[in-house]
Order: C-alpha cells, then structure tokens, then sequence
C-alpha cells in the first residue's frame, strides 16, 4: 500500500489530465531518463498526443517551481530538453516499449496507482461527505472568526467539534474500499 502512496504521489493534473512525468517514470523503473525518452523516441508511433505529450517550457518551469520541487522529486534540466508527460493509457504504453521484470511489476502498481485514484473520486457518498464536512468546517471558521476575537478563547463545545470533524476526515481517508486479499506484487 506504502508503493501506492508513493505513487500516487507523483501522478499530476496537467492541461487537464492526470499525467506522469518521464524522470518520475524512470526512477520507479530504475532506469536513466534519457533511456527512457530514447525508447520513447524509437517507438513514437506508440504514443499518440491523448496518450504522452511534451511539456512546454513554461509548463515545465511552472511545475519546477510550484508542485514538483515541493513533492521532493529531484531537480531536473529542463533547459535541454522538456519533460514528457505519460497519460494512464500513455503509462500503460511503456510496458511494450520497456520490457524489463521491472518495468513490468512497476507498470502494474502504476495502473493500479490511477485505479485507486479514479476509484476514490468517484464515489460519489464519500465525495458528499467530503464535501459536507469542509462545508461545516468553513461555517465552524467563519463562526470562529466572527465571534471571537482571540483564537486562545475557543470554547470546549468548539474545541470538541473540531476534533469530531478532523477525526471524520481521518476515518474517511483511512477507509478503503472492500476488496479481496491478493498476494503482493511488486516494489519490496
């Protein structure tokens, strides 16, 4: 689950799609990005525009400087060349053109990775929830902010309600969807 996380981590919304980009890939495929771009390049037809795309220079230098270098992911030359941004489809292209033990378990995790994501935003109780509950926490703050000058001066009742709500949020991240157990595979 802990690979899951990891990356899910490194999935990004660009120009609208969840996306992974090339130097993520090749690190989770323990291979060099250049290797990576190269059997990419040789195989382009694979790879049509809804499936990978190049980022522009300012994409790129938007991302360095807001998301990724937040994330911890390495810092990245982006003055040779734009990084290449993988769609799910575009991901689950690679495993024809890397055809590694690796770059197959790794792949694997990866859709399951876009799975899980895709699963989790469409449930629409736990999106009501969700949306219920940053709905009380906003009209709690404005409530606070409107009635008290001093944030020291939180009553009980209030302290008791914002502990209810974050240990709501907590169940609700914590709480995954039932499933079978599988015998895991992958990253160890």
């Amino acid at each position: 689950m802990n690979d899951l996380m990891i990356i899910q981590n490194k999935i990004y919304e660009i120009r609208g799609q969840k996306v992974m980009l090339d130097f993520d890939l090749a690190e989770l495929f323990s291979t060099e990005t250049r290797l990576l771009k190269r059997a990419v390049r040789r195989n382009i037809e694979r790879f049509p525009s809804d499936f990978m795309f190049e980022l522009s220079k300012e994409e790129a230098n938007y991302l360095l400087s807001s998301r990724v270098s937040q994330n911890g992911t390495p810092m990245y030359n982006f003055s040779a060349y734009a990084p290449f941004a993988f769609t799910e489809q575009g991901v689950a292209m690679l495993s024809s053109v890397l055809k590694s033990n690796v770059a197959i378990q790794v792949n694997i995790s990866i859709m399951r990775a876009f799975v899980a994501l895709r699963r989790m935003l469409s449930i629409p109780d736990t999106a009501n929830r969700l949306n219920l509950i940053e709905k009380e926490i906003r009209e709690i703050k404005q409530n606070m902010n409107d009635s008290l000058s001093d944030q020291n001066d939180i009553n009980e009742d209030t302290r008791a309600q914002l502990d209810a709500i974050s240990m709501a949020l907590a169940e609700l991240q914590a709480k995954e969807p039932a499933k079978k157990e599988r015998k895991p595979i992958g990253f160890k």
